[in-house]
């Protein structure tokens, strides 16, 4: 009898707590804001009223999360989302950085290998990055049966969250006003695709934006980014991807990855105290309410997990900074560049000693400091004594010192470290004093300070326990905390650890 009430007890203990083990998504939505602080949350959460505010209402938000690594840009911060990994492990260093096989600067997603598909000149895929996504596990974990789907405005932004297994990723083609893919994922456009953009083409033309009229000529399309209207054209184009690919409604997980590009457009132009960008966070928050209102009626709200956050953050524009009392300046086009070129000609001899053209990571001539029987750490040294005597240089670290991993134990370091790869990393990086930039025109981001580096993260839906988290956490820890609540493994490259504290205990 005993022995009975036992098994009995035991077997309602197991009922009860499968209850409480909450049901697995039908479709993961992440959405990335590029160019979106975590200030603009606090800042602008008053005007908030549709897909933010239901974010921050039901969502774990976690108020100090930063981006790790160095420098802070679109790529980077794509890859890092769902990979969990540091550029340093990833291999993604940049936008854009000189390739020392190639001898050529390349871009994080270029690929001539294959080629465009539907627009565009240059054919774009994944193959630059070393490690994979949560999504590539996903297609692992159900012998591909899971749909893996990436879209933005801009191509590494599709593509690096979506990863190497991905069904698809499509980005915008700004001289077509179309929305475009590659080889590397089908050889021709689908057709709802070729539909939308036929039908999409041109509907801008003439629509104001703050007193902005968009032009009515083939600039349109060009203009389009630099405004709300680009947001609202992906959001369009991300309905029409879950209704036609059938997301959601498979026998397994999927995701969709989805980069609001036009922020940072729109950032870049006016500055992170504009009116402008002000109003389109306002319009952000609506475009993301459309976007739950779409999925509430075609899958249900209850079986979509949704995460938010943002690839990286912005400086203040310097030129207003001197009436507000804070530092900041331009640093003149082209200095950093000279005085490393005249410094090493005069110690070593001519030659052409840098070959990329980035002012804040320089690849040396190594062909050329063999051929003078040079050691690399001591050309690497004389470039950083050089640049360390600029005014408003903050720091120049040597690829040197990264890869023996001297003790750069302060924020700053650390960032460095993390960002410096050892076979496609530059020499010499050149970090600026706080708030200074290059740049003629505009504000910028790049840096390893936390107005660049500090972004939300907000995760909402079933199994996530709603509430303010207010611990430090990393973007790198976004993929092992959405590995760990689909039950698959975490990325192989992942650095981060699963924010268990907002997750509901299994």
């Amino acid at each position: 009898m005993k022995r009975l009430i036992s098994c009995l007890l035991l077997l309602a203990a197991s009922i009860a707590a499968a209850a409480e083990t909450p049901p697995k998504p039908k479709l993961v939505v992440v959405i990335v804001a590029d160019q979106f602080r975590q200030d603009y949350l606090t800042r602008f959460r008053d005007d908030y009223k549709a897909g933010l505010d239901r974010l921050l209402r039901n969502g774990a938000v976690f108020t100090h999360a930063y981006h790790e690594h160095f420098p802070t840009v679109t790529a980077i911060g794509h890859s890092a989302i769902l990979t969990g990994a540091f550029p340093s492990v990833s291999g993604i260093v940049g936008n854009d950085w000189y390739d020392r096989e190639t001898g050529k600067q390349v871009t994080s997603v270029s690929d001539l290998q294959v080629s465009p598909v539907g627009g565009g000149e240059v054919g774009a895929s994944p193959h630059r990055l070393l490690v994979n996504t949560v999504g590539d596990e996903m297609k692992l974990a159900t012998a591909g049966k899971a749909r893996v789907i990436g879209m933005s405005m801009k191509d590494r932004a599709a593509i690096l969250p979506a990863g190497h297994l991905a069904d698809a990723a499509y980005w915008y083609d700004g001289s077509t006003g179309r929305f475009v893919t590659s080889s590397y994922y089908r050889a021709d456009l689908p057709d709802w695709v070729k539909d939308f953009n036929s039908k999409a083409a041109g509907q801008y033309k003439g629509m104001e934006w703050l007193g902005r009229k968009m032009p009515e000529s083939q600039k349109v399309f060009s203009a389009l980014l630099g405004s709300p209207f680009g947001n609202d054209l992906l959001e369009a184009f991300a309905e029409q991807a879950i209704r036609n690919e059938k997301l959601g409604q498979g026998p397994a997980t999927d995701l969709l990855s989805i980069s609001f590009s036009s922020n940072d457009y729109v950032g870049h132009q006016f500055g992170p105290d504009s009116p402008q960008v002000r109003d389109i966070s306002i319009r952000t928050d609506q475009v993301i309410g459309k976007l739950f209102q779409f999925l509430d009626a075609e899958i249900g709200m209850q079986n979509v997990l949704v995460i938010f956050t943002g690839d990286h953050g912005v400086a203040p524009m310097p030129d207003g900074q001197a009436g507000k009392r804070i530092p900041g300046g331009r640093m003149p086009t082209g200095i950093i560049q000279t005085n490393v070129q005249n410094e090493l000609t005069r110690r070593y001899g001519e030659g052409n000693w840098i070959l990329s053209p980035s002012e804040h990571s320089l690849y040396l001539n190594r062909g050329l400091i063999q051929k003078k029987n040079l050691a690399l750490a001591e050309v690497e040294q004389a470039a950083k004594e050089a640049v360390s005597a600029i005014p408003h240089v903050f720091r120049a670290y040597t690829g040197e010192q990264l890869t023996n991993k001297a003790s750069w134990q302060d924020l700053v370091g650390r960032r460095v470290l993390n960002g410096h790869n050892l076979s496609r990393g530059a020499d010499v990086y050149v970090l600026l004093d706080p708030y200074w930039m290059f740049g003629a025109a505009g504000t910028t981001h790049g840096s390893a300070f936390n107005y660049d580096a500090h972004v939300p993260v907000v995760f909402m839906g079933a199994g996530v326990r709603p509430g303010k988290y207010d611990q430090n956490v990393a973007t790198v820890d976004i993929a092992p905390t959405l590995a760990t609540l689909l039950e698959v493994d975490p990325p192989s490259g992942s650095a981060g650890r699963a924010l268990t504290e907002g997750l509901v205990p299994r």
